[in-house]
């Protein structure tokens, strides 16, 4: 018999459940803050707070910087506590394994190297940061938010998001698997 505490020890979770959730969290943030979640900016706000350490005050005085103010605030939070949330859900499920770097797929297809898939990994990261910049905002930005909102070009990308990935899922497993 299912629990309410079972939920937390649940390697998956129902998607209308999870719906709900990110749903009501929106609605939460908007009530708070005012502003809706995203994230994407807070990982430009923390390469300019990196970039400050190292260039110093030239660093503040660029004009994204400026426009995106280098600070720490709930969004970077937010950020930290779905890292530190993910981590703890995997323990707590029992999900959490050291050292499987490369599924199964990836390694039928490229080989077994984690190094390659680690390089692999940060390049794609790096390229859908600077996606989600010149995009004005990430998929959550404008497939929660944005939608939420009723904004015209939040619906436009939330179905771009859609066709591009079932165009890439069709071609990786096309060639790969």
């Amino acid at each position: 018999m299912e629990t309410i505490a079972s939920v937390f020890t649940s390697t998956s979770w129902s998607p209308y459940a999870a719906g709900i959730g990110i749903g009501v969290l929106s609605w939460l943030t908007f009530l708070i803050s005012g502003k809706p979640i995203a994230i994407s900016t807070s990982f430009a706000q923390a390469s300019g707070m990196i970039e400050g350490v190292i260039a110093g005050e030239k660093a503040r005085q660029r004009p994204y910087y400026k426009k995106i103010k280098l600070r720490i605030n709930w969004q970077l939070m937010l950020v930290l506590g779905v890292v530190i949330g993910s981590f703890l859900s995997a323990i707590i499920s029992g999900d959490f394994q050291v050292g499987v770097w490369v599924p199964s797929l990836w390694a039928a297809a490229f080989g077994d190297s984690a190094l390659l898939r680690v390089i692999v990994a940060v390049a794609g990261g790096i390229i859908l940061g600077f996606g989600a910049r010149f995009a004005g905002g990430c998929t959550s930005g404008h497939g929660i938010s944005g939608t939420l909102q009723l904004s015209v070009s939040s619906w436009i990308s939330a179905i771009f998001f859609f066709i591009g990935g079932i165009i890439t899922a069709h071609l990786i497993f096309k060639f790969i698997a």
